[in-house]
């Protein structure tokens, strides 16, 4: 297993995981481990970590522990919920654990912690797998995007 500070390559490439700077640091046996290291432009009028980021932060996180014990197929969020325990400031983890799966959903939860170990978020989500779709434009794997008009 990686040294729990090395980066791991996402599996395919995210666009808004790549903006926000999120970085994969453990996906297997049902658990994933997100590092994000805060911006000004990721924060809100209070200067803390605006909720829809710590949201995303969560989404990640419970969705690659879903993947992480069947990486031949995708998840797409089906619902989640999230609560938020106190700001969250400064470098955050985020870790999400597989609960429970059936062949088609998985049963997630998640928590985004600061850099003393402070509960920020806590969050649940449910996933649907889903067969991943090949796309030409990149070769990565779309689930059912539609693509781009050609540039003029």
């Amino acid at each position: 297993m990686p040294s729990p500070e090395a980066d791991l390559p996402f599996s395919v490439p995210i666009p808004f995981v790549e903006l926000l700077g999120l970085r994969l640091r453990r996906w297997d046996d049902g658990v994933a481990e997100i590092a994000f290291e805060p911006g000004p432009q990721h924060l809100n009028s209070f200067a803390v970590v605006h909720g829809g980021v710590s949201m995303t932060l969560l989404d990640v996180a419970m969705a690659h522990a879903a993947r992480s014990v069947q990486r031949d197929l995708g998840v797409v969020t089906i619902e989640m919920k999230t609560s938020f325990l106190q700001a969250a400031q400064g470098p955050l983890r985020a870790h999400g654990r597989l609960l429970h799966r059936t062949a088609t959903l998985a049963f997630t939860e998640g928590e985004i912690r600061d850099a003393a170990g402070r509960l920020c978020a806590h969050g649940s989500g449910t996933f649907r797998y889903v067969r991943r779709l090949p796309t030409p434009q990149r070769g990565v794997h779309r689930f059912g995007a539609v693509p781009p008009p050609p540039a003029e």
